[in-house]
């Protein structure tokens, strides 16, 4: 018996020299792509490479994982739209260009670049005819997500990035199951990684209904998820054209306060009913298509606005990036509105983990005297993202900015407000990951009187929070400072 074992042992250990000497090969071919072939930002190129180097054979799984670049990756272009996007685009370029947009509307004359910007990276087209309703709780948001879902008489377009077989899918299902049986096209657009709690059964059981399914990015046999980064984490309704959603709000009870972990949900949310609603449309339309296989922009009655009059109403744009983009343009709207500020910056974010250029342009408006105020929760969901999150709100602390803890229950809100003039918010968190590795979807609205209502509701929030001063953070101790520096070290791929 100790001859064969010894024998067995000796075979994995010649199996295991040899799996040794190749892997040096391997780690040497990732270090050459990831150097030369792919284009990542110097700090992610050195946590890569330290991970192959110090832990070589987990740091090739979770590469294979998270670290492929999809980069450059044309998902989403569809020819049928851009011919009439281009007219559009061109008009409202010209317009700002020759300054008449600004003297029409007098709103966006501090942001009228900002504008352009948007137009230009990301084919942003600015309505001026919105409606915009603001929602920080999530049965009050879904009450009115479902009541608009009952009143759809064409199409309801639905895409969150988790959706959760509990009492709260429950109520939508049983609300789209019945518009599929009264003849509404009812379509279904989820992320298979967020769902993978799901099973497959559930699925099928939709599709009975007669609801329309698509996933993004399905995983291999099954459960196998072999990309954890590149994830669509938009979350977008669209009802017959005449009202729409977006913001922080996935499909489970923990949005509506029904999970004990988190307690009550804080999150934003909005409904917006106007123009913007087409941007929000030809977004997941866009989506539908990649996941689906199903060209809807041959059909142009999802293109039709209904008529409802010309009402002049809050002015936005709709924003959009993922890894298939040109440019971050969500993180350099956020940077950019930073940079424009003259008095004050409110910034709510589950996960805080900037780049250089956002911590540098933050840091700037705190030593230029602008009030930057950064509302975080006070308890983790993914403990590395929060120890990071933590010591870069520290490094803004030191600085002189004020910061908060939410103690109410979980912080999602995901977003900014800027001298009461304007806001971004929608799906995207103030971290790396929603800046380049995921789908994201975000509205900027160019409106005082709105903007206010936004920064109200911080104010409001502020009676739930603790502060964190420059002695809390001075005092943390030991076991948390050596937290935050592992998780600042491993933020690039958080």
């Amino acid at each position: 018996m100790g001859e064969v074992l010894d024998s067995m042992m000796s075979n994995i250990g010649a199996v295991w020299r040899v799996f040794s000497s190749y892997l040096i090969f391997i780690n040497m071919f990732l270090s050459i792509v990831i150097i030369f072939f792919q284009r990542k930002d110097p700090q992610s190129v050195w946590t890569w490479l330290l991970i192959l180097y110090f832990i070589p054979i987990i740091g090739f799984v979770l590469y294979l994982l998270i670290g492929m670049d999809m980069h450059k990756r044309k998902m989403f272009k569809v020819k049928e739209i851009e011919d009439s996007l281009n007219d559009i685009i061109r008009f409202q370029e010209s317009h700002l260009i020759n300054r008449e947009l600004e003297k029409r509307d007098p709103e966006i004359t501090d942001y009228s670049d900002l504008v352009l910007y948007n137009l230009e990276t990301g084919r942003a087209v600015l309505t001026d005819d919105n409606d915009v309703t603001i929602f920080t709780d999530g049965n009050e948001k879904f009450d009115a997500l479902i009541e608009d879902m009952e009143r759809a008489q064409e199409f309801i377009h639905v895409q969150y990035y988790i959706i959760k077989d509990d009492v709260l899918f429950n109520r939508v299902k049983e609300v789209l199951a019945r518009k599929a049986a009264q003849g509404v096209e009812v379509r279904v657009l989820f992320d298979s990684m967020g769902c993978r709690s799901v099973p497959s059964k559930y699925w099928k059981e939709l599709k009975k209904e007669g609801i329309m399914l698509a996933e993004f990015f399905p995983a291999i046999l099954g459960r196998l998820q072999m990309r954890v980064n590149y994830r669509n984490h938009r979350k977008i309704v669209v009802i017959d054209n005449k009202v729409a959603y977006v913001g922080g709000f996935n499909i489970g009870k923990e949005y509506i306060g029904l999970d004990e972990k988190f307690g009550y949900w804080r999150d934003t949310h909005l409904r917006i009913e106007g123009s913007a609603i087409m941007s929000l449309s030809t977004r997941f339309l866009l989506d539908w298509n990649y996941a689906a296989k199903e060209n809807l922009f041959i059909n142009d009655r999802y293109f039709r606005l209904p008529e409802r009059g010309y009402v002049r109403g809050c002015e936005m744009q709709i924003i959009s990036s993922g890894p298939d983009s040109r440019m971050k343009n969500i993180r350099d709207n956020y940077v950019r509105l930073i940079g424009k500020a003259k008095k004050s910056i409110y910034i709510q974010s589950p996960y805080f983990i900037p780049d250089d250029a956002m911590l540098t342009v933050l840091i700037l408006a705190v030593y230029s005297g602008i009030e930057v105020n950064i509302m975080i929760p006070c308890k983790p969901d993914h403990p590395f993202v929060y120890w990071a999150t933590y010591s870069y709100i520290g490094e803004l602390v030191m600085a002189g900015a004020n910061c908060y803890t939410y103690n109410k229950g979980f912080l999602h809100s995901k977003g900014i407000v800027v001298d009461d003039k304007v806001f971004c918010y929608g799906t995207a968190n103030m971290d790396i990951r929603s800046f380049a590795l995921n789908f994201e979807v975000n509205a900027v609205v160019y409106c005082e009187k709105k903007a206010m209502e936004m920064r109200k509701i911080f104010e409001k929030d502020l009676e739930h929070c603790s502060q964190i001063t420059k002695d809390v953070y001075a005092s943390r101790s030991l076991l948390i400072r050596m937290k935050e520096q592992v998780s600042r070290l491993l933020s690039p791929l958080l």
